[in-house]
């Protein structure tokens, strides 16, 4: 489907997913909210408010309602709460302050209270009702995903977690890239007290890092987690539209790309090319063959990448194209946790 063609209607009720286990539905595409807030934050990528607003605005009027905020994300816009589905995270790095950086009670407490204050002053609604429907314990600090509090012990961060599900102050627990050790020690020892378990895991994977298959998406799928993969164009590379530019250079200085990941890159474009469709869809695509794949996390600047991304839930790939898309992948180092 092209951008010219796009329906206004394009994501319908059969474009939503049950998240996991839970009985919250969430549009089968996340808008990740780290394209827009402060350019001096993160650079020129970054969309103002005045620029966010109308591509924020057509998402949701496209039944996009899943949206990944962090510590401190997005500024004033003005939509209704009961419409959207709001992860946000805790876990900040340590160079933001020592006590915002860990999974410790205190820094768990402090850091949801700062998100549901700032989401108060986005989003339309009532005091009583600030909430987050998933906490994240989670946050992406340079090139590494960090999840695992090493210093804190994990019945802390678990009970804290259960406690802010009591209390209605969010609706779901998630957890970011880790080892599936580290997720398992959590789930079972939540489980052996009573506490609220895990429902989501945001983990790197796509068509160039698939070291996810081997150990954590099985045990998502037995235990009936679900998966909200992040960067699933490999920070832009399986676009196929960085190539020769600066953009491109820090995607690689971020993914260290190797001679299998150009083949990879360049079978995606082949299967656009052949299809008359982007890579991004083509990308997409594959991962929506996935099951196990609920809701891919993208992060979208302009109105046409939109369209686009919206698109690949049309596209249908053939079992031969799948296989030609998979076919070059190699074992890779782990990345995105450590």
């Amino acid at each position: 489907m092209t951008n010219d063609t796009i329906s206004e209607t394009s994501v319908d009720k059969t474009q939503y997913v049950r998240l996991g286990n839970t009985g919250l539905k969430v549009s089968k595409i996340c808008l990740g909210m780290m394209s827009y807030g402060i350019k001096e934050w993160a650079g020129d990528w970054v969309l103002t408010e005045e620029e966010a607003l109308p591509v924020i605005g057509k998402a949701l009027e496209l039944g996009i309602n899943f949206w990944d905020t962090a510590n401190g994300s997005i500024k004033k816009f003005n939509i209704p709460r009961d419409r959207i589905v709001i992860a946000t995270k805790v876990r900040g790095p340590g160079w933001i302050d020592k006590n915002r950086a860990g999974l410790s009670r205190k820094c768990i407490l402090q850091e949801v209270e700062g998100s549901l204050e700032r989401l108060g002053e986005i989003l339309v609604f009532n005091v009583t009702d600030r909430h987050s429907e998933i906490l994240n314990c989670n946050i992406r600090s340079s090139s590494e995903l960090i999840s695992w509090d090493y210093d804190v012990p994990i019945e802390e961060t678990m009970s804290t977690l259960h406690d802010l599900v009591r209390i209605g102050k969010v609706r779901y627990i998630g957890v970011s890239s880790m080892y599936a050790w580290q997720f398992s020690k959590a789930q079972y020892t939540a489980k052996m007290n009573g506490w609220e378990t895990f429902v989501s895991m945001q983990n790197l994977y796509n068509l160039t890092y698939r070291e996810e298959e081997r150990e954590m998406i099985p045990m998502l799928q037995d235990l009936g987690v679900g998966m909200i993969p992040w960067s699933p164009l490999a920070a832009g590379l399986l676009t196929g539209k960085i190539r020769g530019t600066q953009r491109e250079k820090r995607s690689q200085q971020q993914f260290k790309p190797n001679e299998v990941t150009e083949q990879i890159i360049d079978r995606t474009i082949a299967t656009a090319e052949k299809k008359g469709i982007s890579p991004s869809q083509v990308a997409l695509s594959w991962m929506y063959t996935k099951k196990f794949v609920h809701s891919p996390i993208v992060g979208i600047s302009k109105l046409k990448y939109l369209y686009d991304v919206i698109g690949a839930l049309d596209v249908k790939l053939t079992e031969d194209e799948i296989k030609y898309l998979e076919e070059p992948y190699q074992p890779t180092r782990v990345f995105g946790h450590y």
